[in-house]
């Protein structure tokens, strides 16, 4: 039996309404600077996962989807990029990160864990104002911009700008999502709006949509819902759970990302599913009342088999996507016209998000999708972790 623990550099970040473990590459073990299974059983011991409790206890997650991410970070060597960004959402319950999508959320933290590591060229750092962090998202492929706010040569984390879902306000960071369609096209199927064939559901409307993160959009309404649910709502219903896992994975076979409806359970990240409803007034989870007329479509998506208590940032960049193209249930519940930004309401309050789609030759073309989020480091220094011990 061993008797000493791994003692590894990390930093504990919040990005966004996540949080998570964030590694350079160079600090993790040789073994684990690879992928596979030596890496991944290192990252679930981190996190602490799986955990029957479901409660993290003995590691650094925090029990939901939201809190259970790890993020490793290398300078890159992609031309015009300065930092190559790998993320893992680790299952609570089961021995298994999901490598399959991107952490909109921790992206905001991306950049400032590249400045203060020294993966960014102090060439291309200011003193006061802005630097702008190119990131190469290693897991789809993508470039991200993040603006990182600078005062005297040091990442700038404290601020004014508030986001609802997050306690405290910080400094705000835009983030740029530049071309974030997966591959294929952003429409998967070629449709607007498809009827999706559920068993025991019978036939639902659904868009989806291959932006940020592959996304099932589906009416509130179909489903018995008003669009204006909380977490509670949700996830205290088992069986509301398991009919939007149902959901989730009929959708994910016609989107084209899994072959039988069995792997939807290998693949819990991807793609999310979320349903959308006509603005209406709601009291947020913080207590906060939200006007109909300040946002203008209701959006409650689901992570990991649970209703997000805020958005997930690579959904958002889906629904200001879908929002953009006339047609498209976000679309019809926002009122029908294309629009370049649009706020949507969400369990904790309300987000803004923009994006630049033009269609040509028939198809539709996504530039880029923006968003203001923030970051702060919670913790830096070393995670200690018994080494893992792999079976034959």
């Amino acid at each position: 039996m061993m008797t000493q623990q791994l003692k590894i550099p990390a930093t504990y970040m919040r990005g966004g309404t996540s949080k998570g473990v964030f590694f350079a590459l160079h600090d993790l073990p040789a073994q684990a600077q690879q992928p596979g299974a030596y890496r991944d059983a290192l990252l679930l011991r981190v996190i602490g996962s799986p955990d029957p409790y479901g409660k993290h206890t003995d590691g650094m997650g925090g029990a939901t989807s939201s809190t259970s991410k790890t993020v490793i970070l290398s300078k890159s060597d992609k031309a015009d990029h300065d930092v190559d960004y790998l993320f893992g959402q680790v299952a609570i319950d089961k021995p298994f990160i999901d490598w399959s999508g991107n952490c909109g959320n921790l992206t905001a933290a991306v950049g400032a864990f590249a400045i203060n590591n020294g993966l960014v060229d102090a060439a291309r750092i200011c003193e006061n104002g802005i630097t702008e962090v190119r990131i190469w998202q290693a897991n789809i492929h993508k470039t991200i911009i993040a603006h990182v706010p600078m005062r005297d040569g040091m990442v700038q984390e404290l601020g004014d700008f508030e986001l609802d879902g997050v306690t405290f306000p910080a400094a705000e960071v835009k983030v740029d999502f530049l071309s974030p369609v997966g591959d294929g096209a952003v429409l998967p199927t070629g449709n607007l709006v498809d009827t999706l064939v559920v068993p025991g559901e019978g036939e639902l409307q659904a868009t989806f949509i291959n932006a940020g993160i592959p996304t099932i959009f589906v009416n509130a309404s179909e489903l018995g819902y008003t669009g204006a649910e909380l977490q509670d709502d949700i996830n205290n219903d088992e069986q509301a759970l398991a009919r939007f896992e149902r959901i989730r994975a009929f959708g994910a076979v016609q989107m084209g990302l899994i072959s039988d409806i069995e792997e939807a359970k290998i693949r819990q990240h991807t793609p999310k599913i979320a349903m959308v409803a006509p603005p209406s007034s709601y009291v947020a989870s913080s207590g906060k009342h939200i006007d109909r007329a300040d946002i203008d479509v209701q959006i409650r998506a689901l992570s990991m088999g649970k209703l997000h208590h805020a958005m997930m940032g690579t959904a958002a960049v889906a629904i200001a996507t879908a929002a953009a193209i006339e047609g498209t249930l976000v679309n019809l519940a926002a009122g029908g016209v294309a629009r370049q930004s649009l706020t949507f309401g969400h369990p904790s309050g309300t987000l803004q998000v923009g994006a630049s789609v033009n269609m040509n030759a028939g198809q539709v073309e996504v530039h880029s999708v923006s968003m203001s989020r923030s970051a702060r480091r919670l913790m830096e220094g070393w995670v200690r972790v018994p080494e893992p011990e792999l079976g034959e």
